[in-house]
């Protein structure tokens, strides 16, 4: 990954700051995006503590806006010349609601951030890729992008899309060296499945949390540097011929839905 250029979006937290750090420390040149510029900051500091020899540009983007989009794809152009990786990581859950309880503006909302933002991303960082015969991208998909999940309507559709997009990315991209995947992380301890969990349970998340786990084959839930570790390997060179997948990491769990 060394001098490498990747963009990491939803970079300030959870699986982007993981995986922020993972490639940093294999010296990679990071775009970070994020549409907290607090928690930006923070991360940048920290890593270039850490790793002074990583060269790092944060860039604050709502990514369900397209101009956003456009900019910090110019912006990592204009500060590295190219981009060689793509991690298309951000996105929300929503509420949890039945689906005709669900508010039709938070619909609308994850659908433009979990959706459109993905796509934006891959329309505006695609030509650049082509420029150098040379791309690697990962998109957030989740367990909810390879089955349901109860009251969450809105981002099980949002992610079922990601993986389709996926494979399509992968069918008309892979002749210009562009190879194109997604991951479908299961409950990985992140601040937005902490907050799931206080959703389910808001008098003890920390019960619901050890419930849920227990349902798992490893009897724990995923950390993000793990998953940071799969996505390293995907953005890089030593991914020669694995691409159009949608690669679940949740401990095995997704093999007994509907089955417990």
């Amino acid at each position: 990954m060394k001098n490498r250029t990747i963009i990491i979006t939803g970079a300030g937290m959870g699986l982007g700051y993981a995986a922020a750090k993972e490639l940093a420390s294999k010296g990679a040149n990071l775009a970070l995006v994020d549409y907290n510029e607090e928690s930006l900051s923070k991360v940048k500091a920290e890593l270039n503590e850490s790793f002074p020899e990583s060269k790092i540009i944060t860039v604050v983007a709502d990514v369900s806006n397209e101009e956003a989009v456009k900019n910090y794809v110019n912006q990592t152009v204009k500060a590295f010349g190219k981009i060689d990786g793509l991690y298309n990581n951000a996105g929300i859950e929503g509420k949890q609601a039945s689906i005709i309880d669900y508010d039709i503006n938070v619909f609308k909302k994850v659908i433009d951030i979990n959706l459109m933002g993905v796509y934006y991303g891959l329309r505006y960082v695609i030509p650049v890729m082509q420029e150098h015969g040379f791309g690697r991208i990962v998109n957030v998909a989740s367990v909810g992008g390879i089955r349901g999940v109860l009251n969450q309507m809105p981002y099980v559709a949002s992610k079922h899309a990601v993986s389709g997009m996926t494979k399509n990315a992968a069918l008309e991209y892979g002749k210009d060296g562009i190879l194109t995947n997604a991951i479908a992380p299961g409950a990985i301890l992140t601040p937005m499945v902490a907050e799931a969990f206080k959703q389910v349970n808001p008098d003890d998340p920390k019960a619901a949390e050890t419930e849920y786990a227990q349902r798992n084959p490893t009897r724990r839930l995923g950390q993000p540097q793990e998953v940071a570790k799969l996505v390293s390997f995907l953005l890089s060179e030593d991914n020669g011929y694995v691409s159009g997948q949608t690669i679940a990491i949740d401990g095995g769990e997704s093999n007994i839905y509907g089955n417990s």
